[in-house]
């Protein structure tokens, strides 16, 4: 699982694309429509979008923007979108899932996510509390769950640190870091640069491995003493890139604050999953393998030189890539 993990799969940090369909009100029952399909070999993922029945307009070829397929094109919707159905065609057949984001009125936002098990859902009058919650909290367990860069750094600083109180503070640190920088980068109120934040997460990762492969007492007092001090910075340039990703999804005008707790929440539960499974491996090995805790500085050292390896990968090729 660890070798899969790291490899280095299409030049990429995160898992395949997800297909995405937007549907923004233009008022007059026409909706601006954009779909966006995932590239497979040099070609659009077989998946189609369907639109709610009585929605009229015919999509235009797949254009390749170097990234992905996509079209855009007009449709008339005279029955609205209340009541009707989205699907997405073949999505079983895939193992990637789909985005939906779509607006019955300009400026109300929904956001859908679809997956290979679930293609296709009825859209609702009034999504209500309980519809944002479920949307933006499994969007964000997903988006961390498939962000190998962050789980990286979270997997580095557990071999970083093995003193319990502190890791709890470490991990703490990073977690309110991220939900500051967060908030304030959906919100608006900061702004940075996709590409730059992308090339200092894996640089974050680079830096947590280096002291890693380094014997306890040649590694930063900082790092050692005050880890708590070294994920809080960290974690607030992971928190701009869990942002990126928000503002690709739309938050819902209205319930703005809802939206974001709600990934906000995604994220940490799928960090919290994470950090489990790596504590129950850890564990069972042990118990299975009790010699294995004489082999613990080989294998931290082993798996300092993987995870650094790969994110110094990542460095130049995102640097590479502005």
């Amino acid at each position: 699982m660890l070798v899969a993990a790291l490899m280095p799969m299409r030049g990429s940090a995160h898992a395949l694309d997800p297909g995405f369909l937007e549907l923004g009100a233009l008022g007059q029952d026409r909706w601006r429509v954009t779909w966006r399909v995932p590239d497979l070999n040099g070609k659009p993922m077989p998946i189609l979008a369907e639109l709610p029945e009585g929605c009229a307009g015919e999509a235009p070829a797949l254009q390749f923007d170097g990234r992905a397929w996509s079209s855009v094109w007009i449709a008339t919707c005279a029955k609205g979108l209340q009541g009707g159905a989205i699907r997405i065609r073949d999505l079983e057949r895939t193992r990637t899932e789909a985005l939906v984001r779509y607006e019955l009125q300009p400026g109300e936002t929904r956001v859908r996510r679809l997956t290979p098990g679930e293609t296709g859902f009825a859209i609702p009058a009034d999504a209500g509390v309980p519809g944002i919650l479920q949307s933006y909290v499994s969007l964000g367990v997903s988006h961390i769950l498939q962000g190998i860069d962050h789980l990286l750094f979270v997997f580095a600083l557990l071999l970083l640190v093995r003193d319990r109180a502190r890791l709890f503070w470490a991990i703490t640190a990073f977690t309110l870091a991220h939900s500051l920088t967060l908030a304030a980068a959906a919100l608006g109120w900061l702004s940075v640069a996709p590409p730059p934040v992308e090339a200092v997460i894996a640089l974050s990762i680079v830096f947590l491995a280096y002291e890693l492969a380094l014997p306890p007492r040649r590694r930063d007092p900082l790092a050692e003493r005050w880890p708590w001090l070294v994920s809080f910075a960290f974690g607030l340039i992971h928190g701009l890139g869990f942002a990126g990703a928000l503002r690709e999804i739309g938050l819902p005008e209205g319930d703005i604050p809802l939206a974001l707790f709600a990934f906000n929440l995604g994220v940490e539960l799928g960090q919290i999953l994470f950090i489990g499974l790596v504590v129950l491996v850890a564990m069972a090995l042990t118990r299975l393998y009790p010699g294995i805790r004489r082999l613990a500085r080989q294998m931290t050292r082993a798996a300092s030189y993987a995870i650094g390896s790969l994110a110094a990968f990542w460095v130049i090729q995102r640097l590479a890539g502005f």
